[in-house]
């Protein structure tokens, strides 16, 4: 009946405009995205860690052999929730790092609706919980812009962590679109998965009670098994002793069981020990005491994660909900292998190419999986956690690219615990959930005329083995190692990078794109990539190399770049320009790290404060924790500086205690010609302590994305002197942070002066 409107409402007749409704038995879809499992890490795939959860999903569902992903987190990311090739969509490398090509600027476009996007405006309810990773690195802090943030790209509620990992003890938590405090602390037993899944079930509880029946989408990627590996002590403990035998002996097992359970066909080859993993039986006993504990550790945390995804799944059955819901877990990409060839007890290291120091990581080994460590485990382990492929993530070999995936929707599939063996791949799934909910792609968005949709829909194998696969190509590129796909046949290049300089050193590779040789296999029959047919069939790897380029020339591949250092050249300037000076004030919360000034070369921090009577104590500000971080407090009236470098702590401080009043507290630093530099803390312009950094300070403080907070801390202290929140017992008017480069040149000579040692 067509509106009517009147005088009155006597003489008038309401219209409604139609809100918009799924189609009638459309499921509700969960996405789970774990974060560097290896293929052979689920006991499903053949692994021997306890998966129980994850493995009835499996057993009730099905298990994709041959599901490719692009061997880096936010890339792939990018690729599931817009069905398009990352590079097509900007994501050609992590967003933290954009540049200024078309293929890697880390911003998704409009042209690019997102999969929450579309189901919203279909009429599902959307929510993202946990890692986001798919927000520029200027977009990442209280001041936006928002509109890549998930409330931005579809999701209605969000809760998680919006950088590539965090400290799961001490998170940087985003609830929608404001930074919170975790529910509670480390000591009281806080973890992050269990928070995650609590909040995932709360979501969807409160809105199945306030709109019974209307369909969800839930992304859930709880960012394990992404470094730092850190579980509870009692799901570490069950592992005591399951590794002693080392990677090698854990890789045949896997084999085998991957050969019973058929998600690695039988005649398949297991490639021998590559030189640069060492024999296990060649290590000493702390060596392998160590190494085995690197293992429970991610072992607990990966049967601690499967914890959290089963009381999820419980819930969803509980609830009546999960017979009619699609879900699909997949990884990110392959196993890591970022711990470096010895592991590292840090993680931050990684980003700065340093390698621990074995006696180091041998002392402290039982700190690994808790709060004092931010871990993660050897090679060995990465290369048996993909078997039987090679290499590992950040490589376009099946290593990097090929995880596994699992689908379970109990009435929208007849198949109970089977393997498909069709060739997929992340941009794969959008389709498959468009195709499984009943609705088209949208031909535009907002008025924005959409790219098409690269991926193509899984269903049809949901009930026929034998079904032929959705697509024939798909090409691959990350930091310069590139391969593709086409009717069976892959070529992949040699390329080792320049991200990692040890990697470089020791994995036979090709360093110049030139000069990369392209091997070729077929994959039914070689699912390992053992056997190099190119010299057999260079015909093949001619047509395949032009297709590669094509398909690099239509996704925005080009120009190729192999490193992390060499890519960070052209990153991206910020749009607010280079910050020189940053004024902070007590109240707020914290202010991201990378827009406010640099200090690599050296600083002035300047706090105007007024100090109690009965004696000062606490922070006046602090940024990071006591693997990467530096504050600046008070302890028993005397200022203190520490710089804690990659968990060593430096430190300036008064030797007696500062008279009540008004004080300006500077802490100065300068970086040496060697690296490293002197440090001093001077109040009221007088000298009152010194010391000395032994090596150049981090260019970035903490993976994690931690910001500077002032007048207390958080989560864990920069240095044993203090507990966070401890919160400075006078006032603080306002501290000042300077790179020393930008003050004027008689207080650069006044400083130098000071700064007399090198």
């Amino acid at each position: 009946m067509p509106q009517i409107i009147g005088r009155t409402t006597a003489e008038s007749t309401p219209a409604f405009d139609p809100l918009p409704r799924p189609p009638d038995g459309a499921p509700n879809v969960v996405v789970i995205v774990l974060d560097d499992l290896g293929f052979a890490q689920l006991g499903c795939f053949g692994g021997d860690v306890d998966t129980p959860a994850i493995d009835r999903l499996a057993a009730g569902g099905l298990r994709y052999r041959s599901f490719h992903v692009t061997a880096l987190c936010s890339p792939t990311r990018a690729c599931v929730l817009t069905g398009r090739n990352h590079h097509a969509v900007g994501m050609g490398f992590l967003t933290d790092i954009p540049v200024g090509y078309p293929g890697y600027n880390g911003r998704i476009p409009r042209s690019a609706a997102t999969l929450p996007r579309v189901l919203r405006d279909a009429g599902y309810s959307t929510f993202a919980v946990g890692k986001w990773h798919l927000a520029p690195r200027w977009e990442q802090s209280a001041s936006g812009p928002f509109v890549r943030w998930p409330l931005g790209l579809g999701f209605e509620r969000y809760y998680g962590f919006l950088n590539g990992d965090t400290n799961q003890w001490t998170p940087e938590l985003v609830s929608d679109n404001g930074f919170v405090e975790p529910p509670a602390t480390p000591e009281a037993g806080y973890h992050l998965t269990d928070d995650l899944a609590d909040r995932a079930i709360r979501f969807v509880l409160d809105q199945q009670q306030a709109t019974p029946g209307k369909p969800f989408f839930l992304y859930f990627a709880p960012g394990a098994m992404h470094a730092p590996h850190q579980a509870p002590e009692s799901w570490i403990a069950r592992f005591r002793g399951r590794y002693d035998e080392g990677w090698e002996a854990f890789r045949a097992r896997a084999f085998a069981r991957q050969q019973e359970l058929g998600v690695i066909v039988r005649g398949a080859e297991l490639p021998a020990r590559p030189e640069w993993i060492p024999p296990w039986n060649a290590l000493g006993g702390d060596e392998r005491r160590l190494y085995a504990r690197m293992m429970e550790v991610f072992a607990g945390f990966l049967a601690h994660t499967d914890d959290a995804i089963g009381r999820l799944v419980a819930f969803l059955r509980d609830r009546g909900l999960l017979d009619d819901t699609l879900l699909l877990l997949i990884s990110d990409n392959g196993a890591s292998a970022e711990g470096g060839p010895l592991g590292s007890r840090n993680e931050h290291r990684f980003t700065h190419d340093l390698v621990d120091d074995p006696a180091d990581l041998i002392a402290h080994a039982a700190e690994l999986g808790g709060h004092r460590a931010y871990n993660h485990y050897a090679w060995g382990w990465a290369w048996a956690g993909n078997t039987p492929f090679r290499l590992w993530k950040r490589f376009a070999w099946l290593g990097g690219v090929r995880t596994p995936l699992i689908a379970h929707w109990t009435k929208g599939m007849a198949a109970c615990g089977q393997v498909r063996g069709q060739f997929c791949h992340a941009i794969d799934l959008m389709p498959t959930i468009l195709d499984a909910v009943g609705i088209e792609p949208p031909a535009t968005v907002d008025g924005v005329p959409q790219q098409p949709i690269d991926g193509a829909s899984l269903r049809h194998t949901f009930d026929d083995g034998d079904a032929p696969a959705s697509r024939r190509t798909q090409y691959f590129e990350m930091l310069g190692s590139r391969s593709i796909y086409h009717d069976g046949w892959k070529a992949t290049t040699d390329h080792v990078g320049a991200q990692l300089s040890i990697e470089r050193e020791r994995v036979a590779g090709s360093h110049d794109f030139d000069r990369d040789h392209w091997a070729l296999f077929r994959l039914d029959d070689d699912p390992a990539e053992t056997r190099d047919l190119s010299g057999e069939h260079p015909d093949v790897v001619r047509r395949l190399v032009e297709l590669w380029w094509a398909e690099a020339g239509r996704n925005q591949v080009l120009p190729l770049e192999d490193g992390f250092i060499t890519r960070a050249s052209g990153l991206e300037p910020s749009p607010w320009g280079f910050r020189t000076r940053a004024e902070l004030v007590p109240g707020g919360g914290p202010v991201c790290e990378t827009l406010v000034p640099l200090m690599l070369g050296g600083f002035r921090l300047t706090a105007e404060v007024e100090l109690p009577d009965a004696g000062a104590h606490g922070v006046i500000a602090a940024l990071g924790d006591w693997h990467n971080g530096w504050a600046l407090y008070f302890r028993d009236g005397c200022p203190v500086v520490c710089i804690n470098r990659f968990g060593e702590p430096f430190r300036a401080a008064a030797t007696r205690p500062l008279a009540a009043g008004r004080h300006v507290v500077e802490v100065l630093y300068r970086r040496a010609s060697r690296g490293g530099g002197p440090l001093a803390l001077r109040v009221d312009g007088t000298l009152v302590g010194e010391g000395h950094v032994a090596d150049d300070l981090p260019f970035r403080w903490q993976i994690g994305g931690t910001g500077i907070l002032v007048g207390h801390d958080r989560g864990f202290p920069v240095c044993d002197d203090y507990r966070p929140p401890a919160p400075f017992s006078g006032t603080i008017e306002r501290v000042v942070l300077e790179p020393l480069f930008v003050l004027p040149a008689d207080v650069q000579s006044e400083i130098e002066a000071l700064l007399k040692r090198e």
